[in-house]
């Protein structure tokens, strides 16, 4: 896999970097919860009220139409790639699931929310992420 640099948007990227922080501060203003997805997620097999359903599933029904929205207004298709199928894929998932339980979050909760509100175990977390990404990077590119 390589990067398309002539296809970069740094405009697009920072405009969708500004609408993930404004949708993670007003999801702590309105609701006083972090925008962790797999908190989000998890929230919804727990013993969460019918109101915490509601606005969880709100949340990840707006992730999912979000794009689709963008697709049908702009007319522009929605590029991607999948990067694993078959065991590769449910393995990766799996693995993710696993270290989102061990490292108490995902990459949306740490990355974004924990390190905006300066939390030391989210920016061990994000370290952790990093380093782990890089070394997978690394050793995929020299298998």
């Amino acid at each position: 896999m390589t990067i398309a640099w002539a296809s970069f948007t740094p405009i697009s990227a920072f405009l969708g970097g500004c609408l993930i922080g404004l949708a993670a501060m007003l999801l702590m203003m309105f609701q006083g919860r972090i925008m962790g997805v797999s908190g989000i997620i998890g929230g919804l097999f727990g013993t969460a009220s019918s109101a915490e359903h509601g606005w969880r599933l709100a949340f990840l029904l707006g992730a999912v139409a979000g794009p689709i929205m963008w697709q049908v207004i702009t007319k522009a298709p929605i590029i991607w790639q999948a990067v694993a199928s078959g065991p590769q894929f449910y393995i990766a998932a799996f693995l993710v699931g696993l270290g989102t339980a061990i490292g108490s979050g995902c990459t949306s909760g740490h990355g974004i929310c924990g390190l905006a509100r300066f939390s030391p175990r989210s920016l061990i977390a994000v370290m952790a992420f990093m380093t782990s990404a890089v070394a997978t990077v690394a050793i995929g590119n020299y298998i």
